[in-house]
């Protein structure tokens, strides 16, 4: 087998290997050759070429975010590794193990004015779980700081960084390890959790008790804890679409639900308990909701962290939510409340008035989600990106056999694409994106590889701009908004589509997308691009008038 020279390179890699770490992104340079010859040629490694490092970044986040493992990213010295940062960033905030690994220039070499060199040490020192600035000889110091960079990114669930001087000659091989590095095995944390008879005796005197659920991944809860919310008439459950959690009687369009309520209804509904676990919410209705009509107590749910986003964070439990309600309906009682009741008669009133809306909408953005939610269906892997796309999917009951994902750590628009093609890669099952058009041609060198599956599919909705500025508060239709807000356009995905060998497909009316969709999701020779283009003016009036029909 062929080694890298260099004793810290082999360090890193017979580290990385012992700790089962498989899959590295590598960005071609220099400075980093030692650890491009060491990963390239060990067949326990995966390797991936890309180019961009801020995709390279997302393509891994991808791939983390779907086998739950760390993934490695690989970048020479200097500002390659900066364009890391918003997956950097992304990571931190949806707790996915991603391991930063970059070359540097020796310490001597750093602010004298030598080439391609910047302050590399702790760059990402805000959004990082550990920072292993290393020594350029190998030690047993460096490899406890490799070992605790690994050991952090798998137990905490979030990106470390770890950064390697190397001093030339950089290409230099050997046929043997001259190395024995210090492998340091995970620590075991054991958490013995228990609910206590204070906690219990609250949630059976409580009669309104709402659960809103978060980012989730498939399968994370148990049937029988979801039985036992079922059947508790004092719990209304509350869905987002990447909770990936799923019943008939849960809410999963929660806007659609609360923005016609009125202040009597919002006194009314306000719960006396809040639970909540899973990542990020997207509904900014359901955070005004909590924020201004705050329950008299807030318990998060998760093994690591609880963010007090409603203001009134009263108990982090630090388990899993199976845990937690299987040990609470084991002792609770199940309280008599027309509480889901009364929020099961607005539900059927709310799908009565949304079929009555869809039968009468004009093509548009709206009317596209309707279309594509209706015609998605079976084992897919669903990515979305933001602003206006998750928005809409969640106005639109899903297939339950369908994942959902999207970036909503730092809800960014920078890496949507990327990560779809990330977890494409890996994914067991045909994976779909569905983005907006700045979003696409913002991350277009996502498509700049060549390990795109056959079967991975986008849905580019092209309204001509940010559309989701005409929805926010402030809308003028004037230079100002039109140019610096909304970025209006006319670009079109064709050429992209032809030239990264993407099979392109286009509409932009209801018949036409009709008749397309189906060819579109069994065509599977070769990477597909629907383009569908909606009113760019229209889009919000839609929208709106929804609302007042709800």
């Amino acid at each position: 087998m062929i080694y890298p020279e260099i004793p810290l390179a082999q360090s890193v890699i017979e580290i990385c290997k012992a700790k089962g770490v498989e899959h590295i992104i590598i960005s071609p340079g220099s400075r980093n050759a030692p650890l491009t010859i060491g990963f390239a040629n060990n067949p326990n490694f995966k390797c991936y070429s890309i180019v961009d490092e801020r995709c390279a970044a997302f393509f891994a986040l991808g791939i983390a975010q779907q086998i739950n493992k760390p993934v490695a990213v690989v970048c020479t010295s200097g500002s390659a590794l900066l364009n890391y940062y918003p997956a950097v960033a992304e990571a931190f905030y949806s707790q996915i193990p991603l391991v930063v690994i970059s070359a540097d220039r020796p310490h001597d070499k750093i602010d004298i004015g030598d080439g391609q060199t910047i302050r590399q040490e702790n760059v990402f020192a805000n959004h990082i779980l550990y920072s292993a600035n290393l020594q350029e000889t190998a030690s047993t110091e460096n490899d406890i700081k490799i070992n605790e960079a690994l050991n952090i990114s798998m137990t905490n669930k979030g990106p470390v960084h770890i950064n390697v001087p190397f001093e030339e000659p950089l290409y230099s091989t050997v046929n043997e390890l001259n190395v024995v590095p210090n492998i340091i095995p995970i620590a075991e944390k054991k958490i013995n959790f228990d609910i206590t008879e204070e906690f219990i005796s609250k949630w059976n005197s409580a009669s309104k008790k709402l659960i809103l659920v978060g980012e989730l991944k498939p399968n994370s809860i148990d049937s029988f804890v979801i039985e036992q919310l079922v059947k508790d008439e004092s719990v209304v459950v509350m869905t987002e679409a990447t909770s990936n959690l799923h019943n008939e009687t849960f809410i999963s369009n929660i806007d659609a639900i609360i923005t016609p309520f009125t202040t009597e209804d919002f006194e009314h509904f306000k719960p006396q308990i809040l639970v909540t676990f899973g990542g990020m919410v997207v509904s900014k209705r359901i955070k005004a909701f909590l924020r201004k009509y705050q329950p008299n107590e807030h318990w998060h749910i998760d093994e690591l962290r609880a963010y007090d986003t409603y203001g009134c964070l009263t108990n982090h439990f630090k388990t899993n939510a199976n845990e937690f309600f299987t040990k609470l309906y084991l002792k609770c009682n199940l309280v008599s409340s027309s509480y889901a009741k009364e929020m099961s008669d607005i539900i059927a009133l709310r799908k009565l008035k949304h079929n009555e809306y869809l039968a009468t909408v004009p093509f548009s953005d709206f009317c596209v989600f309707a279309l594509i939610a209706k015609k998605l269906n079976g084992n897919v892997n669903l990515q979305i990106s933001n602003s206006s796309a998750i928005r809409y999917l969640q106005l639109f009951e899903l297939d339950k056999n369908i994942e959902v994902y999207c970036n909503r750590g730092t809800s960014g628009i920078d890496g949507s694409t990327s990560t779809a093609v990330g977890a494409a890669t890996t994914s067991k099952k045909a994976t779909i994106l569905i983005t907006g058009d700045i979003s696409f041609f913002y991350d277009s060198n996502a498509l700049w590889n060549k390990y795109i599956p056959e079967n991975f599919k986008i849905i580019l909705i092209n309204n001509s701009g940010g559309g989701i500025f005409r929805i926010l508060p402030g809308h003028k239709e004037d230079r100002v908004f039109n140019e610096f807000f909304e970025t209006s356009h006319s670009l079109k995905a064709n050429h992209l589509a032809e030239m990264f060998g993407f099979k392109y497909f286009s509409a932009n009316e209801k018949n036409n997308l009709k008749e397309l969709l189906n060819d579109f999701f069994n065509s599977n020779e070769q990477p597909s691009l629907l383009e569908i283009c909606t009113p760019e003016k229209l889009n919000n009036e839609v929208l709106l008038n929804y609302f007042k029909k709800l």
